[in-house]
């Protein structure tokens, strides 16, 4: 069908689906200061739209609205079909506390009350 359409209107439709992907995606990926909405993504990568970032490596932060998820290491971005694809090399979960060192006993109190 798509054949038949003429070329700006094929353009205009494909403008309004990335568009819409950009609208419903909460996970974004965070780059010093800047922000880019992640159109889709994978186990080992990602898409963005191509028209707001040309080239992406390193060391990125992604987040699920404000919930930080991953710390992640792109190697290699590419564009395809107006989006830039970005390929991880690791993706590391982040955590909101430090990692402990030691084994902690299930039985443990949680916490101690004071003495009066």
């Amino acid at each position: 069908m798509s054949d038949f359409l003429p070329r700006e209107v094929r353009a205009g439709l494909e403008e309004a689906r990335r568009r819409d992907l950009r609208k419903r995606s909460r996970l974004r990926v965070m780059v010093g200061d800047e922000v880019y909405p992640i159109l889709r993504f994978w186990d080992d990568g990602f898409a963005l739209d191509a028209d707001q970032v040309a080239q992406l490596r390193g060391l990125v932060d992604i987040y699920d609205g404000s919930r930080h998820l991953w710390q992640s290491l792109i190697i290699a971005s590419e564009v395809e079909a107006g989006e830039l694809i970005c390929l991880m090399k690791r993706s590391t979960a982040a955590s909101d506390r430090a990692p402990i060192d030691y084994v902690r006993d299930e039985g443990a109190p949680v916490g101690y009350l004071p003495r009066h």
